[in-house]
């Protein structure tokens, strides 16, 4: 059975029919729960992030879906638009060797449509993270900061979903829970090791986004050390005409220059062949 968002009543109508533990069916229709597995007597309740990625805003949105397994049924609450688990019935009905292991055989197909998910999230965060770096790492000046920290936060949103998934998968790998045939291990084992290779590439983007902040803030650094050093260099150039202008506007009696026939194009003359020293001195040394 298959139920989107239901409301109390419904659930408590479902919780009757098949004997569902109430806490159970208390955390199915909260939407923020952690991903988990929780054995009961008689059933098994696994509560599985959906995830998918929003190309127009790139953000990464996230679903709930809980599944109630047990010994002769399983009930699926999906919470969110996430992904559609049509097709999981479809693909169950085209693999007629996976319905030999009953209801674990539908949790697996869950799962293995879930995570499948993850790996193209994680996909699409690759794809953002190189054009960041690119960004980062490009001689124009860009401001990167704040898409930095929303990737990172993207990055952290599938953190949460997959993370807590890798030690259950694995024991639904090794067949040690309760309604999960020996048989099935295989499947949920190809499961866990997708839910490894997600996490190890979530891992591998956040210490990128690191990195890539860290380099950021530097080249902003050294961009605001190559701005200083230019207004530094061409406030020099300009002291230099101020200071022969300041020397020559102090009207003692005694300066020659200043009742020379030549003395005003020889002040600017000094001004302009100073400054062009100095230029020609800055261009050499990087300054300019």
């Amino acid at each position: 059975m298959g139920l989107h968002e239901p409301d109390a009543v419904e659930m408590k109508q479902v919780a009757a029919m098949f004997g569902l533990h109430p806490l159970a069916v208390e955390d199915s229709l909260t939407d923020h729960q952690r991903p988990k597995v929780e054995p009961y007597d008689d059933m098994l309740f696994v509560v599985v992030k959906t995830l998918w990625y929003v190309e127009e805003r790139d953000e990464v949105e996230s679903g709930q879906v809980s599944v109630f397994l047990g010994q002769d049924f399983v009930v699926t609450v999906r919470q969110g638009a996430g992904v559609s688990l049509a097709a999981v019935r479809a693909d169950l009905e085209a693999r007629e060797h996976l319905l030999g292991f009953g209801p674990a055989a539908v949790a697996y197909a869950v799962c293995d449509r879930i995570v499948d998910g993850y790996e193209e999230v994680a996909a699409e965060l690759e794809a953002d993270v190189d054009e960041v770096e690119a960004s980062v790492f490009s001689q124009d000046r860009t401001q990167d900061t704040q898409r930095i920290y929303v990737l990172k936060r993207e990055v952290a949103e599938v953190r949460r979903a997959v993370q807590p998934l890798r030690v259950p998968m694995q024991r639904f790998a090794a067949a040690t829970y309760p309604f999960v045939p020996a048989e099935s291990a295989n499947f949920f084992r190809d499961v866990a090791d997708h839910v490894t290779r997600v996490t190890d590439v979530v891992e591998t983007l956040d210490m990128l986004l690191s990195t890539a902040f860290d380099a950021h803030l530097a080249r902003i650094s050294v961009q605001q050390s190559e701005d200083m050093r230019k207004i530094s260099a061409w406030v020099a150039i300009a002291a230099v005409g101020t200071l022969v202008a300041g020397i020559y506007g102090m009207n003692f009696d005694h300066m020659p220059e200043l009742h020379w026939r030549y003395g005003y194009a020889w002040a600017l003359a000094l001004m302009v062949g100073a400054s062009l020293v100095l230029h020609r001195v800055f261009k050499r040394s990087g300054w300019l």
